[in-house]
């Protein structure tokens, strides 16, 4: 029986040797993340909302369209824990909903500024200087442009619709990606594993796949959990200036715009929309900040 710990210990070890150097750093980061406070609170939040936008239609206690003018205007109760709007509809059952558009628009745009953004850092940073001048120079215009009146122009080009939205957004945060992985490229493209597999006869794809986009993900990663934030608030801007989300779809930002035409008469309608908004960019911030600390090599102890 002494021999027992012995062989397990003798085997964790074998299963981490055969697991290699980078499975222990994403579970060492994954214990850091654990420890980070901030982060498993943003965890939480964006856990709720998450739920909300997948099951909302299944959760709202009232029909998110349905109006009832003998109601309006009526006061946070037990009916109605956030109130009415001016149409009587049921505050809390809408934000529910909107959380489903903040969440899809959020997504998507980042699914593809990561997308293209990403493949074209990569590029640049490995490819040759030409290249890499060609990228960065068109990066560097749409980066000039303030964000939100990129997103405004673009919507205002291709009208107005919750799928046009999700493009402006998108190609919006390109540059973003684009710098951050270029950067990231150009850190580890004089490394001796890449010279390596150039000698060995290795293609560009194949070592941009197999050996760089790996070693590029966290900065990537924490870059995506962020942007998410920025996205929703992106959203949130556009809905409220009309552009977005088209009524009668529920949206924070549209709510928080129809809100502030009664917000003395009735503030809760820009309240209550608007604290859904706070609340989701903060735990996307926090998470952010946890994954970025956990991620870090300069943090393993």
């Amino acid at each position: 029986m002494t021999g027992l710990p012995a062989k397990v210990d003798q085997r964790k070890s074998k299963t981490d040797e055969a697991l290699g150097p980078a499975n222990t750093l994403w579970r060492d980061a994954f214990r850091r993340l654990l420890r980070h406070h901030l982060a498993m609170f943003g965890a939480f939040v964006l856990l709720i909302v998450v739920v909300m936008g997948i099951f909302g239609p299944a959760i709202t206690p009232y029909d998110p369209n349905g109006m009832d003018f003998s109601n309006r205007f009526g006061n946070p109760s037990v009916e109605h824990w956030m109130g009415t709007d001016d149409f009587g509809r049921d505050i809390f059952s809408r934000i529910i909903i909107g959380a489903r558009v903040s969440l899809q628009v959020g997504f998507v745009a980042v699914s593809v500024a990561t997308i293209i953004g990403a493949s074209l850092g990569l590029i640049a940073g490995y490819s040759t200087r030409l290249t890499d001048e060609v990228i960065m120079r068109a990066m560097d215009v749409l980066y000039a442009i303030p964000a939100i009146l990129l997103a405004i122009a673009i919507v205002a080009v291709l009208g107005k619709g919750i799928g046009n939205t999700m493009i402006a957004i998108g190609i919006v945060y390109i540059p973003i990606f684009a710098r951050i992985a270029r950067a990231a490229v150009l850190g580890i493209r004089n490394e001796e594993f890449i010279i390596a597999a150039q000698a060995m006869g290795a293609g560009d794809i194949r070592i941009l796949l197999t050996h760089v986009l790996p070693n590029v993900l966290s900065p990537i990663i924490v870059e995506i959990t962020l942007s998410l934030a920025f996205a929703i608030l992106a959203e949130a801007a556009l809905s409220f200036f009309g552009l977005g989300t088209q009524p009668p779809d529920p949206s924070w930002g549209r709510m928080l715009s129809e809100g502030r035409d009664f917000f003395r008469q009735s503030g809760w309608m820009g309240v209550f929309p608007g604290l859904a908004i706070f609340f989701t960019v903060m735990g996307f911030n926090f998470l952010g900040d946890g994954l970025r600390d956990a991620l870090d090599p300069k943090l393993r102890r």
